[in-house]
C-alpha cells in the first residue's frame, strides 16, 4: 500500500500559476491581517476534515459570505494553517 502526500502551493508561486486552481482543489487565503494574507491551493477533500471545518466556521462567523479578498478567507495565523496541513500528511511549498 502506497501513501500519497498531497502538495499545497502558497502565494510565492508565479502570478500566472496562482490564477489556476487544479481540478479537485480550492484556493484559500490565510492570515489574520488583511494586508498579509497568503494564498494556498488545497484539495477539496480537506474541506470535510473536522479541524478544517472548524476554520471554515470561524471564517463564516467573521466574514459570512462576503469575503474581502473575493476568495475563501480563513482568519488564522499562517503557521497554524500550515501546521494543520502538516497534520494531514501534506507537503507545503514555501
Amino acid at each position: 500500500m502506497a501513501i500519497r502526500l498531497s502538495r499545497v502551493i502558497n502565494s510565492k508561486q508565479s502570478q500566472k500559476q496562482q490564477s489556476r486552481v487544479p481540478k479537485g482543489h480550492v484556493a484559500v487565503y490565510v492570515g489574520e491581517e488583511m494586508e498579509n494574507k497568503k494564498r494556498f491551493v488545497v484539495p477539496i477533500s480537506y474541506l470535510n476534515h473536522p479541524s478544517f471545518q472548524g476554520l471554515l466556521s470561524r471564517a463564516e462567523e467573521e466574514f459570512g459570505f462576503n469575503h474581502p479578498i473575493g476568495g475563501l478567507t480563513i482568519p488564522c495565523r499562517e503557521e497554524t494553517f500550515v501546521g494543520l496541513l502538516n497534520s494531514y500528511g501534506c507537503i507545503v511549498s514555501t
